[in-house]
């Protein structure tokens, strides 16, 4: 296998492990209290995240601290509405749903794109919103799930978070497994309370449940981040956004396959279209902020503008967000 090839798979294994999430998270949800599930995954996280920092021997910076501790209460934040929703919905629904962030995404991060957006990207957002109302539609246009409004809310907050992570930590120096492992420890000590109550239920759930959280943890998390940041910095970033943007595509195969989740001709449509409409909101989004980064610098006309992305950017890099868990 060439490296091309190596790097490839690695992305697509990332785009398929979060799109498995949403159904992990789902039975996760069935056996134990939502909060308990959150609390268990943060604490799996942070425990291999803080091996891992050990394993390295270096301190936090204050900037990972500044950045990490914010950004734990905004990840916690999508993780609650997010879990919440997939609990209500299909798991299918939500990944596709979920994928909205990339198109939300630069409409409230606005560096890089001097002069807003062009108009085929709000068509595009346009073809994703007709897509939303016909995944919502089921057998025929009636009131929404309270699960795909929740997830609809989750794409807007998580839009949110992408957008504050470049603010906070565009030219600081932020290492990725460090700024991980203070954003799981506050989601741990966040979680914790809450589902204190709820301890002892935790200690006696199934093996199949404690796998699912595991996987959440291990695998849809902490892997899949440091896979990604392993891989990205091997290829292009348009190469790179194009296969972990196949992300909704295996949620919706997933539920298909293993959930039992059933698509109507009207929902079918709706899929096809949020993945189409996702597609070109990025491609266009792509070409702009590259068109921005290679026009001469106006310091005076444009004050504030962030430095371009670092050659490995993170997985909720404003350029290279994602919809998957973190």
């Amino acid at each position: 296998m060439t490296d091309t090839r190596r790097t490839d798979a690695v992305l697509l294994l990332v785009a398929l492990v979060w799109g498995s999430s949403y159904l992990s998270a789902q039975t996760a949800a069935a056996a134990l209290p939502v909060l308990t599930v959150l609390f268990a995954r943060y604490a799996l996280s942070s425990l291999a995240c803080l091996g891992l920092v050990a394993a390295r021997r270096s301190r936090w910076s204050r900037d990972e601290l500044r950045a990490g501790v914010p950004l734990g209460l905004t990840q916690a934040a999508v993780l609650v509405v997010e879990t919440y929703g997939v609990a209500h919905t299909t798991a299918a629904n939500a990944g596709l749903i979920i994928s909205l962030t990339i198109v939300l995404t630069p409409l409230l991060d606005r560096s890089g794109h001097p002069g807003g957006l062009p108009p085929s990207f709000y068509a595009g957002a346009g073809v994703c919103v007709l897509a939303v109302g016909l995944l919502m539609s089921g057998n025929g246009f009636h009131a929404p799930r309270s699960g795909d409004l929740l997830m609809l809310a989750a794409a807007g907050v998580r839009a949110g978070h992408v957008a504050l992570v470049g603010r906070l930590t565009t030219r600081r120096a932020v290492r990725p497994v460090h700024l991980t492992a203070v954003q799981t420890l506050v989601g741990t000590v966040l979680f914790l309370p809450v589902a204190a109550a709820d301890l002892p239920e935790l200690g006696r759930a199934s093996g199949a449940t404690w796998a699912q959280l595991f996987y959440l943890a291990l695998l849809c998390s902490v892997f899949a981040f440091l896979a990604q940041t392993w891989a990205v910095q091997r290829t292009s970033a348009s190469r790179a956004s194009l296969l972990l943007g196949t992300e909704p595509v295996w949620a919706a195969l997933v539920g298909v396959t293993l959930a039992g989740d059933h698509f109507t001709p009207l929902t079918a449509l709706g899929a096809a279209l949020m993945v189409a409409g996702t597609y070109w909101g990025q491609a266009v989004e792509r070409r702009h902020r590259g068109a921005a980064a290679r026009m001469p610098e106006e310091p005076a006309l444009r004050p504030g503008i962030p430095a371009e992305p670092p050659a490995a950017p993170r997985r909720d890099s404003p350029a290279t967000a994602q919809a998957g868990p973190g």
